[in-house]
């Protein structure tokens, strides 16, 4: 179907093609990815926020609900929606390194990011310490490999270069960083950042990010630090030993979460294969517990507790 105007010349026709394939589709793109991080990180706010006025009105009701929302995100996920469990970024990563086209259809597709927003919603409804970052990155590589169809040959080197920029863009989106959906991009989906598919990348990122600039508008993420007396010597050590001590523990936790069979124990795995959904209201009980015994402090994804540190607020100790 021709939607040109019938009094332009063919010539001209074939160059407005073109021009619509090489920018305007990624144009496209970026825009709804931008729309979408928005509407998701303000779609996650709204549930923490329900979980939270309930929390506060009845204390002991996360041992109810949380459970509930983990056993029903399982079910969910494994039933419907396979392939939307974990961050997304590993399913960005595997669709990059394997079979695009396949890979794509069964991890990218409409239905699955569709269902990562609502069970990741579900989930943190429920209290769960999950955050939208990741999530945020496998939406946005969806959205842009659905675009592919809007080409007349869709070749798996232009299905990579979407799944790159929409998974860059939508983090650039969900942190207001657009140079830091670029290093993402460079560093955590590609190993070899080839030159044809920077510009694409870096556009595609900076139009997402003045999308969600232009509904956000400028903020600061975690707020405006600020040093009185400026840098000190102990500060500066403070700093240092910060980062030392954060990178460790940064490690041991991605240690754990990548070696779960290594320190599991194997009754545990054992109900996690038979009976995922058991076992996901289990881990609901455990989250609920913690949480109530942490006086709340530890449910949802810890962005509130951060700012209101930066903000010069206390926590327990114990709280990390």
């Amino acid at each position: 179907m021709n939607l040109l105007p019938s009094n332009i010349s063919g010539q001209t026709q074939r160059h407005l093609r073109r021009v619509w394939r090489k920018y305007g589709i990624l144009w496209l793109g970026a825009v709804l990815v931008g729309l979408v991080a928005v509407l998701y990180a303000r779609l996650i706010d709204a549930g923490f926020g329900i979980f939270r006025t309930l929390q506060q009105a009845h204390f002991l009701l996360p041992i109810i609900i949380t459970p509930l929302a983990g056993a029903l995100c399982v079910w969910l996920t494994r039933r419907f929606f396979p392939g939307a469990e974990g961050s997304g970024i590993p399913q960005v990563i595997a669709t990059l390194e394997e079979d695009t086209t396949q890979r794509g259809l069964s991890l990218l597709s409409i239905k699955l990011l569709f269902g990562k927003i609502g069970i990741s919603f579900l989930a943190i409804l429920g209290g769960f310490t999950i955050g939208r970052e990741g999530p945020t990155v496998q939406v946005g590589a969806a959205l842009m490999f659905n675009l592919r169809r809007l080409y007349p040959r869709a070749s798996a080197a232009l299905e990579r270069r979407l799944i790159l920029a929409g998974a860059a863009a939508g983090l650039s989106a969900a942190f207001n960083t657009p140079l830091a959906g670029i290093v993402f991009a460079i560093e955590e989906l590609t190993r070899s950042f080839e030159h044809r598919a920077s510009g694409v990348v870096i556009t595609v990122i900076i139009f997402a990010g003045v999308v969600a600039l232009g509904l956000n508008g400028n903020y600061n993420y975690f707020g405006t630090i600020q040093i009185a007396g400026g840098l000190t010597n102990m500060l500066a050590l403070a700093v240092v030993v910060t980062g030392i001590v954060t990178g460790i523990a940064g490690g041991i936790f991605c240690w754990l979460l990548l070696n779960t069979e290594r320190w599991i124990p194997k009754k545990v795995q054992v109900l996690r294969r038979d009976r995922p959904v058991v076992f996901g209201a289990l881990c609901g009980l455990i989250v609920a517990l913690i949480g109530v015994v942490a006086a709340a402090a530890t449910f949802g994804s810890g962005y509130v507790e951060a700012q209101s540190l930066l903000a010069g607020g206390h926590l327990p100790v114990l709280y990390p």
